[in-house]
């Protein structure tokens, strides 16, 4: 999706513009001077800058583990290697988010007979079940430490994601409550406070309190901070399935 044609999604939806601001309690401030201004941290250009340059020194870092991966879930199930789905970023702008195939070809079609085994409640939108059996072998092991999520590479390189943000979802802005609106005021990341505080062990608006929390604190150290325990989350494994 180009610029332009960005723009004029964001354009055609002011009442959502509205929504997410009118539910959102802080005021964007450069990260620098203190001074009020239309970005803040999360949308600055020094953060995006970051982005890119820690992005492509990961992918230079992690390109072999990754076709390693590529190798072991292709040879190992039937399907493709990548799973595309469409998610719900900035300002309720879909897009298509990238992670390596954890389960089988037509794990879709098999959903909806499981909507019972889910552990969140019955009118949360979220969809997590426990010892899924629609996870193959590699996918079990690729979940457990979010390996899976590797490809989102390329998701923060053309801009629809950052490495620190809200994790998009699945469900588009249709579903969200009034509550669960000011998480669209970021651009979705890679990893943010609900990767490193419990993962799906914590139900959607335990993950929208997080991120107010993110959006309302936002700034660099806070970034780094998620950073660096990202990987010790990760290695844990607490609430990954």
């Amino acid at each position: 999706m180009t610029t332009n044609s960005k723009a004029t999604y964001y354009e055609r939806d002011p009442d959502l513009r509205q929504q997410v601001g009118g539910k959102t309690n802080f005021q964007l401030q450069c990260w620098i001077t203190g001074r009020h201004n239309e970005k803040g941290w999360i949308h600055s250009r020094t953060k995006r800058i970051i982005d890119i340059f820690i992005t492509m020194i990961g992918l230079i870092i992690l390109f072999p583990l990754m076709i390693v991966i590529a190798l072991a879930v292709k040879l190992t199930s039937p399907g493709p290697i990548f799973f595309t789905q469409e998610r719900t970023g900035y300002m309720g702008r879909r897009f298509s988010m990238y992670k390596f195939r954890t389960m089988v070809d037509n794990a879709d079609d098999i959903k909806a007979n499981l909507s019972h085994l889910s552990h969140h409640a019955k009118e949360s939108p979220d969809f997590k079940i426990k010892n899924d059996p629609r996870i193959t072998t590699v996918g079990l092991f690729l979940r457990k430490y979010s390996l899976d999520e590797l490809p989102q590479i390329y998701n923060v390189v053309e801009g629809d994601m950052s490495l620190v943000g809200p994790r998009p979802t699945s469900f588009c802005v249709k579903t969200y409550e009034p509550h669960h609106m000011p998480r669209l005021a970021s651009r979705p990341g890679l990893t943010c406070i609900w990767q490193i505080s419990g993962r799906s062990n914590i139900d959607f608006n335990g993950r929208v309190d997080l991120d107010r929390r993110y959006i309302e604190n936002q700034g660099p150290l806070q970034d780094l901070i998620i950073l660096i325990k990202t990987p010790l989350a990760v290695l844990k494994a607490d609430g990954a399935y």
